[in-house]
């Protein structure tokens, strides 16, 4: 059964980190694109970056230089480090799969998607 599991969400305040955790379970994860997105209520979701199967990344303009995607396949765990947090990064942060067709960093091209993370970045 495929499943993502994500972890590491919390409340932290404006400048500070955290490091998300995606564990996949189901399918090996070195085969896969896997994708971070972000939504709050209200809002379509919204990709945040990408690690692709040849280790490529990708990241949304408004989080580059300040998140970084990473894998560890011998875990089957994609991680997302997140530094210099601001309010508007609070949202409930998901992993999903890429189905491998269509662009990347839009939701409607992955089957697979964790439960999601809270994340609030308040003072």
């Amino acid at each position: 059964q495929v499943q993502l599991v994500e972890s590491g969400g919390g409340l932290v305040q404006p400048g500070g980190s955290l490091r998300l955790s995606c564990a996949a379970n189901g399918f090996a994860l070195n085969y896969h694109t896997i994708a971070w997105f972000r939504q709050v209520p209200g809002k379509e979701r919204e990709g945040v970056s990408c690690t692709r199967s040849t280790h490529n990344t990708a990241y949304a303009d408004s989080v580059k230089g300040r998140f970084t995607i990473s894998r560890d396949n011998a875990k089957n765990t994609v991680y997302l480090q997140m530094n210099s947090l601001k309010p508007e990064d609070t949202a409930v942060y998901y992993c999903a799969r890429y189905t491998g067709w269509g662009p990347l960093l839009v939701a409607a091209q992955y089957d697979y998607w964790g439960q999601g993370t809270q994340v609030t970045v308040a003072s």
